[in-house]
């Protein structure tokens, strides 16, 4: 039987995020379960920084951050555990952009480009969310998505000082 030749590793970087119970605790569980994982290797995680919600704004202020993930699997199969961890950590999904107790986006893997009805990367909002940009510029400065740097991307928005380091 011959064996099945691996996919390159490549990084991966993950939006994380909690606006509910203890928020914090939520995102070290989950950035726990990724460190455990044989498949996925955690190469950087950011700070956490205090938002507001974004989208829906009539909810609690959410915890965000960025990680860096290093694997060989493919990327549908790093999308569906990190869904897989977001229900071990309670994530119901009851409304588009509404409270939730963890979030894990997958936010862009370079020189990759999915666009389906399961996966987009980059993902769709990254370049407008400077809770995104700004965990994200802290762990991979000299990252460029769409040829231009993320603190290029950041200067553009209007609210990237509303993003407050936490921890």
């Amino acid at each position: 039987m011959q064996k099945k030749p691996s996919m390159a590793e490549y990084d991966c970087y993950i939006g994380i995020g909690a606006n509910l119970g203890n928020r914090e605790d939520n995102i070290n569980k989950a950035v726990d379960y990724i460190r455990a994982s044989d498949r996925f290797q955690i190469i950087n995680v950011s700070s956490l920084y205090e938002t507001m919600p974004w989208g829906n704004t009539n909810q609690p202020a959410f915890l965000n951050g960025a990680i860096t993930v290093r694997t060989s699997a493919p990327p549908l199969e790093l999308l569906h555990f990190c869904q897989s961890v977001e229900r071990s950590l309670g994530r119901v999904r009851h409304e588009h952009w509404g409270p939730r107790t963890i979030d894990l986006d997958l936010l862009y893997i370079d020189g990759i480009e999915i666009n389906t009805s399961e996966l987009m990367l980059p993902h769709p909002y990254m370049l407008e969310r400077s809770f995104v940009l700004v965990p994200l510029m802290e762990i991979a400065p000299d990252l460029m998505v769409k040829g231009i740097s993320i603190s290029e991307h950041l200067s553009r928005l209007k609210d990237w000082k509303d993003v407050k380091k936490y921890k």
